[in-house]
């Protein structure tokens, strides 16, 4: 079964790519980072004076998305499954039941921390979005008012940091494996992407 990892900062189109992918590729198996964020007491207290937690490692239940990926690996019908409610922050658990159909069948890893889960990466297809800092700001805008409920200063504060923190911690992973880079909007791109992935 193949991994494909897709990354990126904060409003680049990971989503969007991974949300793509998924209905292209049939009976692919998506699992978003952000769907593993903490909601337990302590983590929301430190959340309070610590406004930048979320664009952290440490804010996602790492064990639980490689537990779940692993399950996957291993065929096994009912996974355990995570979902996050941004404005409410919480977390809940379900199981749900899984069609298996190929070994050639994908999963999809997508988040801005899917690149920092300690996983094999060598035997992964890792995917970086990329695109221009001031339409990811206005994509964040958009979708942090919207769907979680944020305050446009706040927005600021942690799309900037959010922005420094990723484009910091990428560089080792760019070094390290062999990454495909894509703009989300830009056809060519994208459809040598899909040709890749069906042939490979």
């Amino acid at each position: 079964m193949n991994t494909i990892v897709i990354t990126g900062p904060s409003g680049s189109g990971k989503s969007y790519l991974s949300n793509k992918l998924s209905k292209l590729l049939l009976n692919s198996i998506l699992i978003k980072t952000d769907s593993y964020y903490r909601d337990n007491v302590l983590f929301r207290l430190l959340s309070t004076f610590l406004y930048d937690i979320y664009d952290r490692p440490l804010s996602i239940m790492k064990k639980e998305i490689k537990k779940t990926l692993r399950s996957i690996h291993n065929k096994d019908r009912i996974i355990s499954y995570y979902k996050y409610d941004f404005k409410r922050k919480h977390s809940s658990k379900s199981k749900i039941s899984i069609n298996y159909i190929a070994d050639n069948q994908f999963i999809i890893l997508e988040g801005i921390f899917a690149h920092r889960l300690d996983l094999n990466y060598q035997k992964t297809i890792n995917i970086v979005c990329n695109e221009e800092k001031e339409i990811c700001y206005k994509r964040r805008i958009e979708r942090d008012q919207s769907e979680r409920g944020r305050e446009i200063k706040e927005i600021n504060k942690k799309f900037n940091k959010s922005w420094y923190l990723f484009n910091k911690n990428i560089k080792n992973y760019l070094n390290k494996y062999n990454v495909i880079h894509i703009n989300t909007v830009d056809k060519n791109s994208y459809n040598k992407l899909v040709y890749n992935l069906k042939n490979n």
